[in-house]
């Protein structure tokens, strides 16, 4: 009972202490409302932003990829160290003739499909090409698919923008644009054009339909025809299978999947991450950048903190030296200045959910133009709860200092003076 009434009363000199400097306390608040309020706006953007490229990659990239990489010859022999009577033999390393494709296709991809975590398989015969029409030429790539799989895996008929992409499965003479190829090319759905490759096969395709990905670096160049169609782009049979597309349950464990997919296949296997490494990485700097901002704002509000309750504490020696003196013990008087701190931090806070919550909803509501539409922005709990945590944390420690020096003072010296 008499430890309730201690903590009752060291609750109350605390909350006088604030009371009494309303003004000071009040922009030592403020100073965590904007570090709260910067946190959460500042990783719920980039959150935002991250996931929107990701689901704009996910469009035309899948989780791994199951191909067969170039071979490169290697030296003959190498000479031991120190072996003075042997010859070294130089090889200059060059890539083999051997062909890409994959052997026994159907085998393999019922070999993937099988796996727990596999979600979807579709095979692809991918193309370098010149689309022709008239005078206007274009370099391009257009990917040999089975549609119905490929439609499943990225979803193309959302990205149609006129025609049916899965006519492609009964027209041999069909192809898909890029709206980006169209424009150059000045076609719509019904026109013929002429699709050249790199092994000197030229072939007249009627366009059935236009797509847009909303990655200009795809829809300037990219185009989707029958497998078929694809593999007499390249002189080859109807087993021809460059790549194998697979989606899992959990993209962000791709990685973890490739040593059992390179043993159950014997082909090598890239994820996603890996094969836009330059993506990833830019978007990792974005968090980081973000996340030292907003931090940086918070420890500024903590040395607010830290100024207001040292200040407070050099004015409050004589109170201080009187609970001391009246019984109150050094670990009281911490207390007292800890919860003023605290208070401080829980009032910060709860504006700064304000204030993060204000700027979320606004942005929400910007329309920015191009592809992104309007802002790629929302409340994300997760942030709210990191932002509660990291501005109590500071203030904590903010208060903890002067709490202490408080805790030191010594009663009798006080009274001397």
């Amino acid at each position: 009972m008499k430890k309730n009434v201690k903590h009752k009363v060291n609750s109350e000199i605390a909350v006088t202490h604030l009371v009494t400097r309303k003004r000071q306390i009040l922009m030592a608040a403020m100073g965590v409302t904007v570090g709260i309020g910067i946190f959460i706006f500042m990783n719920s953007l980039m959150k935002g932003f991250d996931r929107y490229s990701t689901e704009s990659l996910f469009k035309t990239v899948p989780h791994l990829r199951v191909y067969r990489e170039d071979a490169m010859s290697a030296p003959i022999a190498e000479v031991p160290a120190g072996d003075s009577n042997s010859a070294a033999v130089i090889l200059n390393p060059k890539i083999t003739n051997q062909s890409k494709k994959i052997v026994n296709p159907d085998q393999v991809m019922a070999q993937i499909k099988a796996l727990p975590y596999v979600t979807a398989v579709t095979p692809d015969v991918a193309v370098n090409v010149f689309y022709n029409n008239g005078q206007a030429q274009v370099t391009g790539r257009v990917s040999g698919v089975d549609v119905r799989e490929e439609d499943a895996m990225f979803n193309l008929t959302a990205s149609m923008l006129e025609g049916d992409i899965k006519a492609i499965e009964t027209r041999q003479d069909g192809i898909a644009l890029g709206e980006g190829i169209v424009k150059k090319l000045n076609v719509r759905v019904g026109d013929n054009i002429t699709v050249s490759s790199a092994v000197g096969v030229s072939k007249n395709l009627k366009v059935i339909g236009i797509f847009k990905t909303g990655i200009t670096s795809i829809d300037k160049t990219k185009a989707y025809i029958n497998i078929a169609t694809a593999q007499q782009l390249l002189r080859q049979g109807p087993s021809y299978i460059t790549d194998i597309f697979v989606n899992v349950k959990d993209a962000n464990k791709a990685k973890t999947y490739i040593p059992e997919l390179r043993s159950a296949t014997g082909y090598d296997v890239e994820d996603w991450e890996t094969a836009n490494s330059s993506a990833m990485a830019a978007n990792r700097i974005r968090r980081v950048m973000a996340f030292s901002i907003s931090m940086s704002i918070l420890l500024v509000a903590g040395f607010g903190i830290y100024n207001i309750l040292n200040m407070t504490i050099m004015q409050k020696m004589n109170d201080i030296a009187i609970l001391k003196a009246m019984g109150f013990s050094g670990w009281d008087v911490t207390k007292i200045f800890m919860m003023q701190a605290l208070l401080i931090g829980v009032i910060g806070v709860m504006m700064g959910w304000g204030l993060g919550s204000l700027i979320v909803t606004l942005l929400s509501k910007v329309y920015v133009g191009g592809d992104i539409g309007y802002f790629p922005i929302r409340f994300e709990p997760m942030y709210f709860g990191m932002a509660t945590m990291f501005g109590l944390i500071v203030t904590s420690l903010a208060g903890f200092l002067p709490a202490r020096k408080a805790a030191k003072v010594d009663p009798v010296a006080i009274f001397r003076k």
